[in-house]
């Protein structure tokens, strides 16, 4: 038994063929945990705590206009948020503009946050003229 030799077949992450190893095992990085290649370790106490982008905090219980991508646009409540940006919206009122401009009530709804392209509040902002439009 103990001229017995344990030997591993891997590929490489490389464009190399198969690479054989005998018995790597822990210390070299295999199921034993990080290896740390000679960097030392981050400095725990200079660790930061990652700040938000968006504050969605001070638009709670106020109306907000959410684009998605795709085109469709809706105004709601903010009732609730996460660091995905999953938004939950009350009293939605979804804007479609094809073929006639109206708006459909949807009620209490969750938005999925990959699907947003716009978020503003609706008071204190307004719809102005396209200037990038050639004057007649």
């Amino acid at each position: 038994m103990a001229d017995r030799v344990r030997t591993d077949y891997r590929i490489s992450s490389y464009d190399s063929p198969l690479i054989r190893t005998q018995g790597r095992g822990a210390a070299r990085g295999g199921r034993g945990g990080p290896v740390s290649r000679g960097r030392p370790p981050p400095p725990n106490s200079s660790k930061s705590k990652r700040e938000a982008i968006l504050d969605l905090s001070k638009y709670v219980n106020e109306r907000i206009r959410v684009k998605f991508t795709g085109g469709r646009e809706v105004t709601g409540i903010l009732k609730g948020y996460d660091q995905l940006l999953n938004l939950v919206l009350d009293e939605v009122e979804e804007e479609i503009q094809e073929p006639e401009p109206q708006n459909r009530s949807l009620g209490l709804v969750v938005l999925r946050g990959p699907t947003i392209t716009l978020l503003s509040p609706v008071d204190g902002s307004e719809e102005i003229a396209n200037p990038f439009i050639a004057q007649e």
